[in-house]
This record gives structure tokens, C-alpha cells and sequence, in this order.
């Protein structure tokens, strides 16, 4: 059995991984490891959650379990991620679970990369949509090619997100939130790509304005052929996480669970000629990558798992915003969002 330590319980750590743990637990009760899990926030009070034991040292933790029997869920801000990974590796840990995004730049990515190979880490990141019944539903229809081949693929993410964008700093583009999720998928399902445009906009509300966190666009061309566009907007008056895939005899257009209240998917088949066809069916994402990834850990260590795809997807992303940075005005702006998430 496996151990569990959760660093940082933000909104990531508390909000989504803890929860996940407890009903994978108690689904498979020889997976993980009995007795309270172990978290630490060197930013937050201690949580009041039953279950749950607060260290106040990443090395009093390493003392309640054996490292190289633990996984780390590694939820801190994306900035200082590299940091807590180094310390991490220093203590004994291997097995460690990053939350989105990998890193947000080739720096960030770099720094990851001497820390894994140094240490041997077994890192995975949590882009849990990659384990989502739809994300398999439709990989199956592209790899049977049962509509015929994949054309295009459309996805939109929308998200109010503006009082956390404006509390919550550690995400500095819209690109960092919810377009990793997507991108992951798109990878997956049409291979390799190249960034044919991208743009950003920013946040803005009668009291504030945050530079790069309101809407994020992507197109890409694969090496398959396939054309993508992602359109992840923070600033939405509603919440809708849809991907559309045409294939050359069929449309199929899914709708992902928008919040860990309701973890229902969607999929709809639309074949000209022919009455549509609509099903709806349980998609815990997060608790299947949890499942997946604890099992791998226990039976396959130092298998890459989808590691190629998110340093594939953080390239890309830094390509897309170094892109829309050199469209910006030379104003003060990239001042200005230093200030906006408190980085002198």
C-alpha cells in the first residue's frame, strides 16, 4: 500500500485532490495506505477536515511515512513549484504527482527536468482529463475510425474565474488555467502539433483589470492533419467545458463535468441523415487519474506515463504566449503584471 502527503491545500490540494483520495479509498480499500493522510501548507492554517493530519515541516512528514512509499501531491503555486520539488527529491520522495500546469515557461520546465534526472523522480502531472470516460469514448471513435477519419477538433472552456484570478496569484496568463486540460487531450487524440495562432486578453471588471487572465485562444495544425482551436475564457457568465470532434461522417460533441458537484458527462453523435444520438454516463475524472496513477506507482515505478504529452503541452503554451507578447504594445505591461501577482 501507498502512502499520501498533500503539499499545499489550496483550492487544488483541498478542494479536489483530498476529496478524490477519500473515494478512491473507499472503492478500493487496498490501494492506499489506512490511517490519515498527511498534508502541509507552509501559506495556510492547518484544515479541519477529519482524515487529515498538518505537519508543520516537509520534514516532519517525511518522518510519519517512508518516502519512497509515498506519493506526493505536489498542489503549491505553479512559481515555486521547482523549489519544493528540489527539497522533495532531498527527503526521499520519488513518487510525485504535480498539479497543472507542468511549469508555467521553458525555464520553470528546465529547472523540473535537471531535479527528475538528478533524483530519478517518477513525476505525473494532473491533467486528469486524459482519464475521463469521454476523453475515452472519444479516443475510441478516433482510433477505430468508425465516422471515418478526425478532422478538426473545437474545444470551450468557460469560467468565471474573477475573484479567484484577483486573490489567488500563481497563474499569470489565462493560458496557465484550464487550457493545459484541454491541450493534453488534443495531443493525445491528434498527435503532435504545431502553434498556428494565438491570442489573450485581459480581465477586466468596473475595479479591476488583471493584464493576460480574461480569455486565452489557440489554434494549432497536427502533423496528422487535424486542425484544433481551444478557446478558454475566464471572464464567462457561465460554466461550459465542451469539445467537438468532426469526422468526416459524423460530428461528436462532449461536455466534460464543469465543477466537482456533479460528475456527469455527455456525448452527442450527429450524423447527417440520421437522427442524433445522446448519452449521459459518470465521469470522475479526477478519482480514475488518482486510481490510475496509485496503481501504476505500486506496479509499473519509473514508467513515464503521460510525462511526453504535458512537456510537449507546456511548449507549446510558452510558444502561444510568447507569441501574444510580441502582438502586446511596449507600454510597461509586463510591469504591470508583476505588480497585479505581487512579484517585485
Amino acid at each position: 500500500m501507498l502512502h499520501t502527503f498533500i503539499l499545499g491545500m489550496g483550492r487544488a490540494g483541498e478542494g479536489l485532490h483530498l476529496p478524490a483520495l477519500f473515494r478512491v479509498r473507499a472503492a478500493i480499500p487496498d490501494l492506499l495506505a489506512p490511517g490519515r493522510i498527511i498534508v502541509h501548507d507552509p501559506f495556510r492554517p492547518p484544515p479541519d477536515v477529519a482524515g487529515v493530519v498538518a505537519v508543520g515541516t516537509l520534514e516532519e512528514a517525511a518522518g510519519r511515512t517512508p518516502p519512497h512509499r509515498t506519493v506526493v501531491h505536489l498542489c503549491t503555486p505553479p512559481h515555486i513549484r521547482s523549489g519544493m520539488l528540489e527539497r522533495l527529491a532531498e527527503l526521499g520522495y520519488r513518487k510525485i504527482i504535480i498539479e497543472k500546469p507542468l511549469a508555467l515557461d521553458l525555464m520553470g520546465l528546465a529547472a523540473i527536468a535537471r531535479t527528475r534526472r538528478r533524483w530519478g523522480l517518477d513525476i505525473t502531472v494532473a491533467t486528469h482529463w486524459l482519464h475521463s470516460s469521454l476523453t475515452n469514448r472519444l479516443r475510441a471513435a478516433v482510433d477505430s475510425e468508425e465516422f471515418g477519419r478526425l478532422r478538426g477538433i473545437r474545444v470551450v472552456q468557460n469560467k468565471p474565474r474573477f475573484t479567484r484570478s484577483a486573490t489567488v496569484p500563481g497563474h499569470p496568463t489565462a493560458f496557465d488555467v484550464e487550457m493545459p486540460h484541454a491541450l493534453a487531450v488534443v495531443l493525445t487524440l491528434a498527435g503532435g502539433a504545431r502553434i498556428a495562432d494565438a491570442s489573450w486578453t485581459d480581465m477586466v471588471t468596473d475595479q479591476l483589470r488583471l493584464p493576460r487572465l480574461g480569455r486565452a485562444r489557440l489554434r494549432l495544425d497536427h502533423r496528422s492533419g487535424v486542425r484544433t482551436e481551444i478557446d478558454s475564457d475566464l471572464t464567462s457568465p457561465v460554466r461550459e467545458r465542451r469539445i467537438t470532434l468532426d469526422f468526416e461522417g459524423a460530428t461528436l460533441v462532449g461536455h466534460y463535468p464543469c465543477s466537482d458537484a456533479d460528475h456527469t458527462a455527455q456525448l452527442r453523435v450527429v450524423i447527417e441523415g440520421r437522427d442524433q444520438t445522446c448519452s449521459a454516463f459518470a465521469d470522475d475524472a479526477l478519482s480514475a487519474f488518482v486510481r490510475s496513477t496509485y496503481t501504476r506507482y505500486a506496479r509499473f515505478p519509473s514508467a513515464p506515463g503521460a510525462l511526453p504529452v504535458q512537456i510537449d503541452a507546456v511548449r507549446l503554451l510558452n510558444e502561444a504566449k510568447e507569441l501574444c507578447a510580441a502582438h502586446e504594445p511596449d507600454t510597461g505591461r509586463h510591469k504591470e503584471v508583476r505588480r497585479v501577482h505581487g512579484v517585485r
